[in-house]
């Protein structure tokens, strides 16, 4: 029984560890989107689903989806493993 609590003890700090690392790449990316007057904001992370809300004129900007799909392979270069982003609509606070 005590090996069970130090196994449940472990995935928060992988997950803190993924999340700083999925933050930090959105937040590479942003100077950028802002000087075009759009912006990225994480909204949540679910396993390999990433959140995103795009903003300003990345909303209706013809590249969005280009630039998810280079956000995208970012992040699956700096984890070392495959996620999806997906934009959503109307979320405006990240999860902490």
């Amino acid at each position: 029984m005590l090996v069970e609590p130090e196994q449940l003890k472990q995935p928060p700090v992988i997950e803190t560890n993924r999340e700083q690392l999925i933050r930090a790449v959105i937040e590479e990316i942003r100077p950028n989107l802002q000087r075009d007057g759009g912006d990225c904001q994480l909204v949540g992370i679910e396993g390999s689903k990433i959140m995103v809300k795009l903003t300003g004129a990345c909303v209706f900007c013809k590249l969005s989806s280009a630039t998810l799909e280079g956000i995208q392979a970012r992040l699956v270069e700096r984890l070392g493993e495959f996620v999806r982003l997906i934009p959503v609509a109307g979320a405006t606070n990240a999860r902490h």
